[in-house]
């Protein structure tokens, strides 16, 4: 992956991830339809199928949903 693309990926967490907490501080989502989104988009990528290479791409992403979920990055908690 080049250095864009890498860059590109990260820009694009971090405007989903305000997004994410823009709409919870704004009572538009409540934090357990966040999670729910969170979930269910590393649900698609543990699920995924693909070359081993699509694959190893898609764990990847899993694993960092999880951990936005497990840090609570998305929604801001007291």
């Amino acid at each position: 992956m080049s250095d864009h693309d890498t860059h590109s990926g990260i820009a694009a967490l971090s405007i989903c991830e305000a997004l994410l907490l823009a709409l919870n501080d704004a009572q538009v989502l409540p934090e357990s339809e966040i999670m729910g989104i969170l979930k269910d988009a590393a649900t698609s990528h543990e699920n995924a199928e693909g070359t081993e290479a699509d694959l190893e791409m898609h764990v990847a992403v899993a694993t960092l949903i999880n951990s936005i979920i497990a840090g609570g990055n998305s929604v801001r908690r007291p």
